[in-house]
């Protein structure tokens, strides 16, 4: 799965790459796997995927991790870059029959040394509760599969909440759960709470409370993933029709839209401040999104594949409070103006948003973002100033950052932009004119957008007494698809006028048609948004990618042969690193 005619080179499987802040290394022997690392023939299954919860174990050993591995769950005690893993112990595993677990995600709120709850979804439907500590299974929901028969794409605990959970389906359904209810001896029957643009409300219809309290359908196609906003308050979903849809969870307003530039959108994260969007999908590229002027800032060409999954790294986005200076030396240099670790982590949130409450500019900010995908590369990304705040002068020199084809508009353009996709309106004004060097579709870094706070409550008395302010996002029925049937296929400018994406008119007259986003502020052309060159692209696999997540002094990610591996930050390896006699 190496490029192609890369040679040697670019077919050897890399143990450690170098970025600016310094060298990050594999661990060998931190690598978890099914107890005989005998690598997993996963063709026809399901992605491996990991979950971290720390329990607050007195002893300093609190992360515990879980995975999946075809029919297979693991829960084991974390140990990083402090121990060698054994994987002769685990605190629990769990082999299934005639399902395999697709999803899982821990409730942190709620999380002891004692007792955790973890939720796991499963291919044939199902949604099982266990605690892997007591060794128990609690609670089974979808168990007859009377409310939905295809395969968990994505479940999570509600930011905040110890009952409330969210399960998305093959599909393209998605429900709100509650933990203390009952499903059901019946399929649901709903009854229409409200309709928007593009997606609809509705509510289960029964005397007595049961599950799924909610269930929304959005555009067409399966629904991929969804995450929430760090605050809680937003739900971003993207889908197989190639849309990012951004809802604000509280009022069940859509917030705003995004479509891919061709293709299904697979993955999506938000920045540690809640203010810019990463999605990847099928047009192998990463999408950046800005939360407050909803439209596409920038696009990131690295991989060779679909992009399977992105992810923020909120320990090495950084935030400069210093004066601005001019950077184009070494990494020995750049080390001096930036630091890493705990502190900057835990202040990073607090300081971003004074960045971007300030005319001035007083502080200088990084954010750092990966992707990893079907083509076993990692990506790291810098998302710098020049991109975020196009209007201003640049404070320093961008060694990452290529703006491709940051040229004068194409004749005809015109230096502003106005565009609107029936849910939000970007309008240029005079005095926000473009420079020449820069696109056409950064002449609007402060537009006025249709946010929440501007809009009416739409919490109507079937929300405010039924199921308070909590709901759910899906999509149409349609006949399920196994993902990994067809991840090799080719791809072109077609998909953006599939089927399923015509369908998508015919939810509301004022909905463009997919078919012709493609130039406006929902898809902009290539030429007209900067592109990101990754700071690192290296091969790190052998099979496709399925995690990555950044933890405090490791990165850690997963493929396809059920093998989970820990990168180490710079200066993280422990001296006394050796593995199990």
């Amino acid at each position: 799965m190496a490029a192609e005619g890369g040679g040697k080179e670019m077919n050897e499987i890399k143990t450690q790459f170098t970025t600016r802040e310094g060298v990050y290394k594999l661990l060998t022997h931190s690598e978890y796997s099914r107890p005989n690392r005998v690598p997993f023939n996963s063709q026809g299954s399901n992605p491996v995927k990991v979950s971290f919860v720390n329990v607050n174990d007195q002893s300093g050993n609190g992360d515990r991790i879980c995975f999946n591995v075809g029919r297979e769950l693991y829960f084991y005690i974390y140990k990083g870059v402090r121990k060698a893993a054994d994987l002769s112990k685990p605190i629990d595993k769990r082999i299934y029959k005639g399902t395999q677990p697709t999803c899982h995600d821990f409730n942190t709120l709620s999380a002891t040394a004692e007792s955790v709850s973890l939720l796991v979804g499963f291919s044939a439907g199902q949604v099982q509760l266990i605690d892997p500590i007591k060794k128990e299974t609690s609670k089974l929901f979808n168990e007859e599969r009377l409310i939905d028969k295809t395969r968990v794409t994505c479940v999570k605990w509600v930011p905040g909440s110890e009952n409330l959970f969210l399960v998305a389906h093959s599909s393209g359904n998605m429900y709100l759960y509650n933990v203390e209810h009952v499903c059901g001896t019946t399929a649901p029957h709903y009854q229409l709470l409200k309709q928007g643009e593009n997606y609809t409300v509705h509510t289960c219809k029964s005397k007595s409370t049961r599950n799924p309290l909610l269930k929304w359908t959005v555009g067409e196609g399966a629904l991929n993933e969804f995450a929430f906003s760090p605050d809680g308050k937003f739900l971003a979903c993207v889908s197989q029709d190639g849309f990012l849809r951004v809802f604000n969870f509280d009022s069940v307003e859509l917030h705003g839209t995004m479509k891919s530039y061709f293709g299904g959108l697979l993955c999506v994260c938000w920045s540690p401040d809640g203010k810019y969007i990463v999605t990847g999908g099928e047009d192998d590229l990463v999408t950046v999104w800005s939360f407050l002027d909803c439209r596409v800032i920038a696009r990131g060409h690295g991989h060779k594949s679909w992009v399977s999954v992105v992810a923020f790294d909120p320990y090495t986005t950084s935030v400069e409070e210093s004066d601005p200076v001019e950077f184009s030396g070494s990494d020995e240099d750049f080390q001096d103006q930036i630091h890493f670790g705990r502190d900057r982590a835990n202040s990073t949130q607090s300081r971003l948003s004074k960045r971007n409450s300030t005319d001035s500019r007083p502080v200088s900010v990084t954010y750092r973002f990966g992707s990893v995908g079907q083509d076993t590369q990692l990506c790291l990304w810098d998302l710098t100033e020049d991109i975020l705040f196009p209007h201003l002068p640049l404070s320093r020199t961008r060694t990452h950052t290529n703006v491709m084809n940051a040229t004068s508009p194409p004749a005809g353009s015109g230096g502003t932009n106005t565009g609107s996709n029936g849910n939000n309106s970007i309008t240029s004004t005079p005095g926000n004119s473009i420079p020449p060097q820069l696109p056409r579709s950064n002449s609007l870094p402060h537009s006025a957008v249709a946010n929440a706070n501007s809009k009416s409550s739409v919490m109507d008395s079937a929300i405010a007494s039924g199921v308070s302010k909590f709901a759910t996002l899906s999509l149409h029925d349609r006949k399920d698809r196994h993902h990994e049937k067809d991840h090799k296929r080719n791809h072109s400018m077609g998909h953006i006028t599939s089927k399923s994406s015509d369908k998508l008119n015919l939810v509301t007259k004022t909905k463009m048609d997919p078919a012709k986003t493609l130039g406006t502020t929902l898809c902009p052309r290539m030429e007209d948004v900067p592109l990101l060159e990754p700071l690192i692209c290296k091969k790190i696999a052998h099979e496709r990618l399925t995690v990555l997540i950044f933890l405090e002094d490791c990165l850690v990610t997963a493929c396809q042969e059920g093998f989970v591996c820990t990168w180490a930050r710079p200066g993280k390896v422990v001296s006394l690193f050796n593995p199990p006699l």
